[in-house]
């Protein structure tokens, strides 16, 4: 009787072993491999932040250069239009309050000229 009841209780045993794999089971090459995939993913995190960081720096520079060179375009321009003689003469007159020869300054007291150009 003894190796009849041991024997039920080996199948009982065998039994509800196979009964609790009911997901898949993880193995050792399994675990490594998960444990490998992870380290790998943790290192690309640093390489990947820094491209991103560094696009975005690109793209401020790329945008300050465009707006730097808009201002030349413009101080070109206003180069050019000082350039002009009728032009300096104007401010000469406008903002420095100059004459040319033969002409009379007047000055009124108390007036405030309008030096918006100047």
């Amino acid at each position: 009787m003894s190796a009849d009841v041991t024997g039920e209780v080996a199948a009982e045993v065998t039994g509800s072993r196979s009964l609790s794999r009911e997901g898949p089971r993880l193995t050792g090459r399994a675990a490594a491999l998960l444990v490998a995939i992870t380290f790998l993913a943790i290192l690309a995190l640093v390489p990947a932040r820094q491209l991103l960081d560094q696009r975005g720096r690109i793209a401020e520079l790329e945008r300050r250069a465009t707006q730097l060179e808009n201002q030349n375009a413009t101080l070109r321009s206003e180069v050019s239009h000082l350039r002009d003689p009728a032009e300096l003469e104007r401010l000469a007159r406008e903002c420095l309050g100059m004459v040319a020869p033969g002409e009379t300054a007047l000055v009124v007291p108390g007036a405030d000229p309008d030096h918006a150009d100047c």
